[in-house]
């Protein structure tokens, strides 16, 4: 799995100000190098750590077939000073983990999904600078395969080994592994399936993404701006999957005939849109963080990777963009613009502070004489528009040859030529690196258009949606590398789709955007990116005994007084001092339990920026030894009872 950019300045900020080694270590690669095989076949990718779990019957990875596999991490454990760590493994299958060329630890389990029971090396003594690290690992025949890798040492507990810590040497077989990678999310992206149908079998979602619908476009888009989209995708949006479908002198006409025709698609009138305040749509624009994302239309500087908003104005009828603002995804399931579910005054107040700013001049009436109507009809009936847009009651009018069809020798013409073929060819701005990639994947058996794995389809559309230009950044998003073995899959799932529920931190103004088309693909691939199965397994119901042990332990008489930041269902915090806290009723539905047992053990460990005291000494021992003699697991596990009632557990004390 390739990293995003930032993690890499993550990894550098983290070696600021420390030693020699620490700043070598930097100029690696964050991650390390994954080497999976089965059936015959290899493949090399970059992994965030040792964390994985594959459900029984799916592939480890793409480029590999389902069925047993083996999997093997090598790369380096970077240490700023002479430390002693000692290496815990869960894991079904077979696990083999050596550090600096030594075994540390060796150990197979019993079979099925059972973890390896206690696999745990002795200290390990990590010498200044970069420590070799190699984790062989060997799937079970049958059932879920997984293995995570943690380390604890004298003043941290058990963790898994931070990406921060972990680097690579970049290899030929990396080299090729990102290739393909890049090629076949270009395939993808640029909707190459449309025209090329693939055969596959059980095919990975991107194969099913949409482009806008032409129903009723004509309401919402001015014909001036779709003539210039037409004519010229990559100069209206650089970076853009849409290619040009007019060629020649004749474009420039073409384009307009088209987008007269599609200006006279209209919906039935809608009421006039609310007269919104610019003042109060910037702040909003602020709160929501657009700018992750956009260049805003008020003294945005040009960026290739963000989408301009100066053109809005030009762009939507009046009361379309406020109407968009408010359901970005009716008309274009996998859009990237993610829904904040406004109401109608914010929406109508964002509207008017983008087009306060944005340069060009508002749609008018778009009328066009029928002749011009008619041509732009044919034109998008046969140029081959319909392969992706939706038009209803119109049929797309055949596609080119199947992917099968077109041997990797003829991937240089056509669509993947240089310059633009002319006729009904489209047209793509593509690099000169990305038409390498496609070709490399054109070479490859194409066998991974039918292999869905969740882990690659986050790191595609996280780095797509721009995940991590919040997470991290700003305050109340969670690190991004923290997400994955913290939440639960089925709560993500629901969280990123947006659908109503409480919000975790109601006190902070921005919202978490919604991506419904994105969202279950991106909640499996957190967690079996992290180790943990996309479905969560079912817990006993809570022990009433301990349920009420916990609830004494959070209570301000004689617990840890929990309740003073924290509220609990329909009771509130009593006494916030420096930060509030999330309801603890919303935690056990959340948090996966490993997190929220090391979370709790020593939340500084876990997140250096928390508010969230340290309750435990250094052995995990607990200071109210009332409860349970002081054993710290036995406490812990108490809470996490009162939390499984949720939003029926009786109020503390």
């Amino acid at each position: 799995m390739a990293l995003p950019p930032v993690v890499r300045v993550m990894l550098a900020a983290a070696c600021v100000a420390v030693s020699a080694p620490c700043l070598k270590a930097a100029e690696r690669a964050p991650g390390l190098a994954v080497t999976f095989g089965a059936g015959g076949a290899s493949d090399t990718a970059t992994w965030p750590g040792v964390l994985l779990h594959v459900a029984a019957g799916q592939p480890a990875s793409p480029f590999v077939p389902a069925g047993p596999f083996t999997a093997t991490w090598e790369g380096f454990v970077n240490s700023e000073l002479r430390s002693e760590y000692t290496f815990h493994v869960e894991a079904s299958g077979e696990v083999q983990l050596d550090v600096n060329g030594a075994s540390v630890a060796l150990g197979k389990s019993a079979g099925g999904t059972n973890a390896v029971a206690g696999l745990s090396g002795g200290p390990v003594k990590l010498g200044k600078g970069a420590n070799a690290l190699r984790v062989a690992y060997k799937s079970p025949a049958t059932g879920d395969a997984f293995v995570r890798l943690y380390w604890s040492n004298a003043e941290t507990p058990r963790n898994p080994v931070p990406l921060s810590v972990l680097t690579h040497d970049e290899s030929a077989g990396l080299k090729k592994g990102a290739l393909l990678r890049e090629g076949r999310g270009l395939f993808m992206d640029l909707r190459c399936v449309r025209c090329h149908d693939a055969g596959a079998g059980e095919k990975v979602p991107e194969l099913a993404m949409d482009a806008p619908s032409f129903a009723g476009i004509g309401s919402r888009l001015g014909a001036s701006w779709m003539a210039k989209w037409i004519a010229d995708p990559a100069s209206v949006r650089p970076g853009t999957p849409m290619p040009r479908m007019v060629h020649g002198a004749d474009g420039p006409g073409q384009a307009k005939a088209m987008a007269a025709f599609l200006a006279s698609l209209r919906e039935p009138a809608v009421a006039a849109p609310k007269e919104g305040d610019a003042e109060q749509g910037k702040a909003l624009y602020e709160k929501l963080h657009c700018v992750a994302c956009h260049v805003a239309p008020e003294g945005g500087e040009a960026d290739a990777s963000k989408v301009s908003q100066k053109q809005v104005k030009s762009k939507f009828r009046p009361g379309a963009l406020a109407a968009f603002l408010m359901r970005p995804s009716e008309h274009f399931a996998w859009i990237r613009m993610p829904e904040f579910r406004l109401n109608a005054d914010e929406a109508s107040h964002l509207a008017a502070y983008l087009t306060k700013h944005a340069e060009g001049e508002a749609p008018g009436d778009d009328a066009a004489d029928a002749a011009l109507r008619d041509a732009g009809r044919k034109l998008v009936e046969t140029t081959g528009c319909l392969q992706c847009h939706a038009l209803p009651g119109v049929k797309a009018s055949g596609g080119a040859k199947a992917l099968a069809q077109v041997p990797a020798d003829k991937w240089s013409g056509g669509c993947m030529a240089e310059t633009a073929a002319g006729g009904k060819v489209p047209a793509y701005t593509l690099t000169s690196a990305q038409r390498e990639a496609l070709r490399a994947f054109a070479a490859s058996d194409r066998a991974s258009l039918g292999r869905h794995v969740a882990s690659e389809f986050l790191e595609r559309q996280a780095s797509a949606l721009r995940c991590a230009e919040c997470h991290g950044k700003h305050e109340g998003f969670p690190g991004w590398e923290l997400l994955g073995g913290k939440l639960r899959p089925e709560w993500a799932a629901a969280f990123i789709a947006g659908k109503p529920m409480p919000k975790p931190r109601p006190w902070l103004e921005s919202r978490m955007p919604g991506f419904p088309a994105y969202a279950a693909g991106m909640a499996e691939g957190l967690a079996t990116r992290h180790g943990w199965p996309s479905v969560t397994p079912v817990e006993p119901a809570a022990s009433a005994d301990l349920a009420e042990k916990g609830r004494k332990l959070v209570s301000a008489n004689g617990g840890f007084s929990c309740v003073s930041c924290h509220g609990f269902a329909d009771f509130g915090a009593t006494a916030v001092f420096e930060a509030p806290g999330i309801n603890l009723a919303l935690s056990h539905e959340r948090l996966q339990p490993d997190y929220y047992r090391r979370w709790l053990r020593s939340p500084l460990s876990v997140d250096p920026n928390t508010k969230m005291p340290v309750y435990f000494d250094e052995q995990g021992k607990s200071p109210l030894s009332e409860f349970f003699d002081g054993d710290g697991p036995a406490t812990i596990h108490a809470i996490w009872e009162y939390l499984k009632l949720g939003q029926k557990m009786p109020k503390p004390e």
